[in-house]
């Protein structure tokens, strides 16, 4: 597959796009349903898979598996990553926060 063809999205954007999609048709199939439990529900489910997919092989020199080789170690990748990604949102900053100013 090749990530640098617009017809090939990366396996970045394809995971991107299809966990909000799913948030909104389950949005869409129970409207009465609570937008911050499907967002909960979706975070923790990309938790899961994350933490698996970090787990350090049994080498326990091994240099590429050296940042994620501890618990604390994935936390703090973790904590890194989630803090980069929510920078670069659009939704990061919303009109309604507490801490804009009002004119």
């Amino acid at each position: 597959m090749d990530s640098d063809n617009p017809e090939f999205p990366s396996s970045f954007d394809s995971a991107f796009t299809q966990s909000v999609d799913l948030g909104n048709r389950l949005a869409d199939q129970d409207k009465d349903a609570d937008l911050w439990d499907i967002a909960d529900g979706l975070l923790a489910g990309a938790l899961q898979y994350w933490l698996y997919s970090r787990q350090p092989c049994k080498d326990p020199r091994c240099v590429d598996c050296l940042p994620v080789s501890t618990a604390e170690g994935r936390m703090a990748e973790l904590q890194r990553l989630m803090r980069e990604l929510s920078e670069e949102s659009e939704y990061y900053h919303s009109p309604n926060d507490s801490n804009v100013g009002r004119a």
